[in-house]
């Protein structure tokens, strides 16, 4: 059995791939290592985004653990233009997985690179793996495993929020972890 912990990056000062944490993010970084302290982790791996580097931080300090970057596990691209109406365009991508528009990737191909990541912790050698990532991509994640899992769902995420998935020889499960 391997436990993977997928974590939504602390509170943010934007969407940019160098946006950092907000005041109260970094305060939610330090309460995020505290309430995941007993937790037995092998490996972490994270988006390269400064955002999610900064939540997992003070958990991979106290536990001494290296932070894997990996950049499939970006925040999914939704469109290179400016979307007045985004989060329609958003729900969409949910309902067509193969939508895509100018400059973006579609559900299904943003899905398969954070699909990967799992797959390859899967087969590794690491029992116990967080890795950190984003609403969108994640969400992408949780739909692959149950389809029930969609904009809804996106929508009622939470910065930061974990979830543990379980993968087995016979299949995989998650719950989350933070309450409300």
């Amino acid at each position: 059995m391997k436990n993977i912990y997928i974590i939504r990056h602390c509170k943010a000062e934007g969407q940019a791939p160098d946006a950092p944490l907000t005041e109260e993010g970094f305060i939610q970084a330090k309460e995020l290592a505290e309430s995941l302290s007993d937790l037995k982790v092998d490996r972490i791996i994270s988006s390269p985004f400064v955002r999610a580097i900064q939540t997992i931080k003070p958990f991979a300090e106290n536990k001494k653990i290296e932070i894997e970057v990996d950049t499939r596990l970006a925040e999914r691209v939704l469109s290179s233009t400016i979307l007045t109406d985004w989060m329609e365009k958003l729900e969409a991508t949910f309902n067509d997985m193969d939508l895509k528009y100018e400059g973006g990737e579609s559900s299904n191909k943003a899905a398969k690179r954070i699909v990967e990541v799992v797959d390859e912790i899967v087969v590794s050698g690491a029992g116990n793996t967080i890795i950190v990532a984003h609403g969108g991509i994640i969400s992408l994640l949780l739909n692959f495993y149950d389809k029930n899992f969609g904009f809804e769902q996106w929508m009622s995420l939470h910065n930061p929020d974990v979830y543990h998935l379980k993968v087995t020889k016979t299949g995989a499960n998650y719950n989350r972890l933070l309450k409300d």
